[in-house]
């Protein structure tokens, strides 16, 4: 088969085509025929050398998440057969002719969606489900912040947010996504950097903040926290470190500061993921009140120009690459 594979680690053009064997299915597992995959900033860090995959996974060939149709079936696996249309959470792999997936970690693809759209599933939303809705706890009729609304995560935050009753706010990079953040659902949108979200949200406070940015954000968001309040991180773009955190406030109000990885995570995690997924949003997708957002379209060939594109924070909503090695 055919495969992206990150030659060494560097820019863009670190990723060439090479032939690779077909996976091998073990137990458990279903042989997918990818037709489209979603691209995701730990794709980028996977290329730079700055984000080492699970021990299971693929090392040289990125991709977490996929959409196409079952080719085989592995022993053990009672849910799928050969010929089922569906979308799949990776540790890999994904940016291939045909990628390997744990049968626990596919969902089907939601109805009137095609391979594209549906590839810009099963990371972004397994991340806010689990990070906005287990760890975060929102419930409706609370305030939620998410940043970086015009991103992938952004864009399903607001939206799940939304349908489950919370009031949304989003800080994002221009009027325009703003715009946008607030065409999904969001209440206010915050262009950072011409306005000071704390000093427009100190009024109304926040119950859960889903922060992908960290750094000069964290004593922020912290202050904006009504008691009892939730911040939550899955990445630290502007660092790790930072300065002026009152733990006197944090202890007085209650607050609860957590965070999370998916990637690494145990495959029965994974599953019982993917299980409450489909329970409790799938059924919001398949009723149209889910709209997904495709940026762009990169034939898989030019993986390259997607990442390029990526890094340049242009995008609003998902870039997926599509399968033009038939």
């Amino acid at each position: 088969m055919k495969a992206v594979v990150i030659t060494s680690s560097g820019d863009p053009d670190v990723l060439c085509m090479q032939y690779r064997e077909i996976p091998v299915l073990a137990e458990n597992e279903i042989l997918i025929k990818v037709y489209a995959a979603g691209v995701n900033r730990p794709d980028i860090l996977q290329r730079k050398g700055k984000y080492p995959p699970p021990p299971d996974a693929s090392k040289d060939v990125p991709g977490l998440e996929i959409a196409g149709i079952i080719e085989q079936v592995g022993d053990g696996v009672i849910d799928w057969e050969q010929g089922d249309q569906v979308c799949a959470l990776l540790t890999g792999g994904g940016y291939a002719e045909y990628a390997i997936a744990n049968a626990g970690h596919c969902l089907p693809i939601p109805n009137g969606f095609d391979f594209v759209q549906a590839a810009s599933l099963p990371e972004t939303v397994s991340t806010v489900w689990h990070n906005v809705f287990q760890r975060g706890n929102l419930q409706s009729g609370e305030n939620f912040l998410v940043h970086g609304g015009s991103s992938g995560i952004g864009i399903t935050a607001i939206q799940l947010a939304k349908a489950f009753g919370a009031k949304v706010f989003t800080t994002a990079g221009s009027d325009s996504k703003c715009d946008a953040c607030n065409a999904l659902g969001s209440d206010l949108s915050i262009n950072y950097k011409t306005e000071d979200f704390e000093e427009i949200l100190k009024e109304s406070g926040v119950d859960v903040i889903l922060d992908m940015v960290g750094g000069d954000y964290i004593p922020k968001n912290i202050r904006l926290l009504r008691r009892d309040g939730r911040l939550v991180f899955i990445n630290t773009m502007n660092g790790n470190i930072a300065n002026g955190i009152d733990f006197g406030l944090i202890m007085r109000n209650r607050l609860t500061i957590t965070g999370s990885t998916l990637r690494n995570r145990e495959p029965e995690f994974k599953a019982a993921l993917a299980k409450e997924i489909k329970e409790k949003v799938w059924p919001i997708i398949d009723s149209g009140h889910f709209q997904p957002v495709i940026y762009k379209q990169f034939p898989m060939s030019a993986a390259s120009d997607a990442h390029t594109l990526m890094e340049s924070s242009e995008h609003i909503g998902k870039i997926v690459l599509v399968n033009d090695w038939d």
